[in-house]
């Protein structure tokens, strides 16, 4: 099974391009689900939805739609994780009625978070719950380095199963900074060697793309033979397609599946083309 999203599942710019015209915000979530069948959950990580609103968006997805959302930054980023057991228990607690729904918790570490937080990450492991996926993303250079320090980050995470959160970067940094959107994301997203490799059943690849679709198949080529190996071995790989303003992010997502040949739901027609009286601008 192939997972596969987008940063996000509300877009003013992708109504009349992939949604319908008239899509209303609330309704996004649920246009969404029609074209993706996960979604990288970033909301989380900055502020905890109220429980009606979870209610809301397990309402709004097929039952084989599976959310991943992320830990928030309080406990990865302001607490580095440390004295983070009653935040980690409210969270679970709020999220616990989408648990059937959670493809995977996403821990996202700062750059600040070196190899001395072993003992930190091992701990948190330890805690979670085993009923649910974990990902975990690091951001400091010595896990890059292929010495000691990442072999036993990759060890840690393959004997407790938990999946290693590749970030692959170099389609975004491979053009100039020529726009505010891009400028901006190059600012933001980390700058990181990719080191591939898949630590347990999902292995999560975080795909920020270039502005020129078609120019993001070189970097991406390499990934769909490992994608395919992936597949073959019985795992369950989630890919989430970035761009600097996601404009074009369901493009790029529909562009590489067609590349790798499989069959999924973004190939089918956007609920915007299924408009027949909709021009549209794609």
């Amino acid at each position: 099974m192939l997972y596969l999203g987008c940063p996000q599942w509300s877009s003013a710019h992708w109504k009349g391009r992939f949604f319908s015209s008239d899509c209303k915000t609330a309704d996004m979530l649920g246009e969404y689900a029609q074209i993706f069948n996960s979604v990288e959950g970033n909301t989380s990580f900055y502020a905890n939805p109220k429980p009606d609103t979870i209610a809301t968006w397990s309402n709004a997805v097929p039952e084989n739609f599976r959310f991943t959302f992320k830990i928030p930054k309080k406990i990865s980023h302001e607490l580095a994780l440390s004295q983070y057991q009653r935040e980690l228990k409210h969270w679970l607690t709020l999220f616990s009625p989408l648990f059937s729904r959670l493809g995977m918790v996403l821990l996202q570490l700062p750059a600040s978070c070196s190899p001395s937080y072993l003992g930190r990450i091992a701990d948190f492991i330890d805690q979670f719950p085993k009923e649910l996926t974990l990902g975990i993303e690091v951001r400091h250079r010595a896990f890059f380095a292929k010495g000691d320090a990442e072999k036993r980050f990759n060890q840690l995470l393959m004997h407790t199963g938990v999946n290693r959160i590749i970030m692959d970067t170099r389609p975004l940094f491979s053009e100039s900074p020529s726009t505010p959107a891009i400028i901006d994301a190059q600012q933001k997203k980390p700058r990181v060697p990719v080191n591939v490799i898949a630590t347990a059943q999902a292995p999560v690849l975080r795909f920020v793309g270039c502005s020129d679709l078609a120019a993001n198949k070189a970097f991406y080529a390499p990934w769909l033979s490992k994608i395919r190996y992936w597949l073959k071995e019985g795992r369950t790989p989630y890919i989430f397609f970035h761009t600097a303003d996601n404009y074009d992010a369901p493009l790029l997502a529909r562009q590489f599946v067609r590349d790798l040949g499989v069959e999924h739901p973004v190939l089918d027609p956007f609920v915007a083309e299924k408009q027949p009286s909709q021009q549209l601008l794609l």
